[in-house]
């Protein structure tokens, strides 16, 4: 197991796909073929299939410590300030769901596509 927090973790996420970004700008050495892009975005696939549980015990945790008596808004509309976050976390995790089920598409489709000289 790992002693780094899950911010720490989402946070190591995000310098990946910035890195990501970076690489892919241009080919170079390991991205320059139809399979390089099969990889990255079946890793992608993957990411984005993972990401709706993680949203949902993220918003679970908030909703246990409500239900609780142990959250507070800083602006005092508490209850506002859940709907937004409810609301949010939903969207986030519909549009992962929309999001994998995109990649797994574009996944299959680059399966049979291969470089010719």
């Amino acid at each position: 197991m790992t002693t780094k927090t899950p911010a720490q973790l989402a946070d190591e996420a995000a310098e990946a796909v910035r890195a990501i970004n970076h690489l892919t700008r241009s080919p170079g050495d390991d991205w320059q073929h139809p399979g390089d892009v099969y990889s990255l975005v079946g890793n992608l696939s993957q990411m984005a299939m993972m990401l709706p549980q993680a949203l949902e015990q993220a918003s679970r945790l908030i909703a246990d410590l409500n239900e609780d008596g142990h959250l507070r808004s800083d602006k005092d509309q508490l209850e506002h300030d859940l709907g937004e976050t409810f609301d949010g976390l939903d969207d986030a995790r519909n549009a992962a769901q929309r999001l994998y089920g995109s990649l797994n598409r574009a996944h299959s489709g680059l399966s049979p596509i291969a470089y010719k000289d």
